[in-house]
């Protein structure tokens, strides 16, 4: 294989190689082997037709193209991977000489990786704020640990605000009963505001076995066929129940923990959720740092490296909608939208965090960060104890190429913050009225 010449032009390269002819024989055999199955040829049975014969009634270079694709791999590697010419994706094919003497030359141009200059990464002064825990927070958990351990009574007297009315109810318009306005055995809580304003506190006084009409005048933002329409409900009460939440003191705290008092608890709490706090901070703080390199970084994006990111964006989404029970396609019509349309509301994310990627790349480069084999093989222990899955089975599922990758990453992270001085966030500033 002779490569003719190799030019680059700022992120795209241009490759003129001439095939060696037994290797361009070799593929276009193969290709000939694998196309004769579906061939019929007018004397030959389906499949035995000479190579001669095909070539004959479809001109001599039939089979050069795919005997070029099946060969692509050992010319990859001799145009592309031994001429150090970094290549984003998979080069094209833009053009195929054939001389006389069935000598081949092509023509591959590819999207390259970018020049990337880094700016400054260390050192940087990055915003950071302050892990903190209210007592408010403290106090909703406790609400919510009590709300979960709270039990149900239903009582013999008029629904009152605070409780849950159990009712069926269908709404009239003009004596027409209207799409969505029916329901039954439905569980209401009194002043939750979960029903159309005004409906709520009808229901208040009403009790068990009770029915009558409340009217109701939609907001004139609701849904365009009923906006602002007055409108009849008529209810009955088939229960009514009340919440029965135990108060919050010493022995609450026994019941529902392995602590003697309140004050434990409320400690406890406080210790856990200013832990998930720190966690987030700093988690919101390497990514400001990582975002900040970045920003600092100057480089010409091939649009190669963006459309990558942006098929890995978007193939994330779609698993997340599958595990939701959608498709990448019904999920855009919901949203009003095509394929297109959701691919494009991706791509500043996908632009942005292909350059987050070429800065850490670049950054591990010049600070000669690697990863050893003993550090991978930690990885892979640590993700078998994670998962309670054999640690060879951890590495059939995971490519070593992604586990030095990630841990590659993470060292370069570590690198940014450790050098990084953290300051407070600056205070929002006032809106001043014109």
């Amino acid at each position: 294989m002779n490569i003719k010449s190799i030019e680059k032009n700022g992120n795209q390269a241009t490759i003129v190689v001439e095939i060696d002819k037994d290797l361009m024989e070799s593929g276009v055999n193969k290709a000939y082997l694998k196309a004769r199955k579906s061939i019929l040829i007018p004397g030959f049975r389906k499949g035995k037709a000479p190579r001669k014969m095909i070539e004959a009634m479809y001109g001599a270079h039939v089979f050069f193209e795919d005997g070029l694709e099946e060969i692509f791999p050992q010319v990859y590697e001799e145009a592309v991977v031994k001429q150090d010419v970094k290549a984003v994706g998979r080069p094209n094919l833009t053009d195929m000489q054939i001389s006389e003497d069935n000598v081949v030359t092509i023509t591959l141009t590819t999207d390259v990786y970018p020049e990337v200059t880094l700016g400054q990464y260390k050192g940087m002064e990055v915003e950071k704020a302050e892990a903190e825990v209210t007592d408010a927070q403290v106090q909703a958990e406790l609400d919510q640990m009590a709300q979960n351990v709270a039990s149900t009574e239903t009582v013999e007297r008029a629904a009152q605000m605070g409780d849950t009315a159990n009712i069926d109810f269908e709404g009239f318009d003009n004596g027409v009963a209207f799409e969505g306005g029916k329901g039954e055995n439905f569980d209401l809580k009194l002043g939750s505001g979960s029903f159309v304003p005004g409906f709520e506190e009808q229901v208040v006084g009403m009790s068990a076995g009770e029915e009558k009409d409340i009217d109701i005048t939609f907001p004139e933002n609701y849904h365009k066929d009923l906006a602002g329409k007055p409108v009849v409900f008529h209810v009955k009460v088939n229960k009514v129940t009340v919440t029965n939440v135990p108060q919050q003191d010493d022995e609450f705290a026994k019941d529902v923990s392995e602590f003697e008092s309140l004050e434990e608890l409320k400690a406890d709490i406080r210790a856990k959720a200013l832990e998930r706090a720190q966690k987030q901070v700093q988690s919101a703080f390497e990514q400001a740092c990582v975002d900040k390199a970045a920003e600092n970084t100057t480089v010409d994006m091939p649009k190669a490296l963006v459309e990558a990111e942006l098929d890995n964006q978007m193939e994330r989404f779609a698993y997340q909608l599958q595990m939701s029970g959608y498709t990448m396609e019904s999920y855009a019509k919901m949203m009003g939208g095509d394929l297109n349309t959701m691919r494009n509301a991706f791509r500043p994310a996908a632009e942005k965090q292909a350059k987050v990627n070429v800065t850490l790349a670049k950054i591990a480069e010049v600070e000669g960060i690697t990863v050893s084999e003993e550090e991978m093989n930690a990885e892979y222990e640590k993700l078998a104890k994670q998962y309670e899955l054999e640690v060879e089975k951890v590495k059939s599922m995971v490519p070593a190429e992604e586990i030095k990758a990630s841990l590659e990453t993470r060292k370069v992270i570590d690198l940014l913050t450790s050098s990084a001085m953290a300051v407070a966030p600056k205070a929002p500033e006032a809106k001043t009225e014109e």
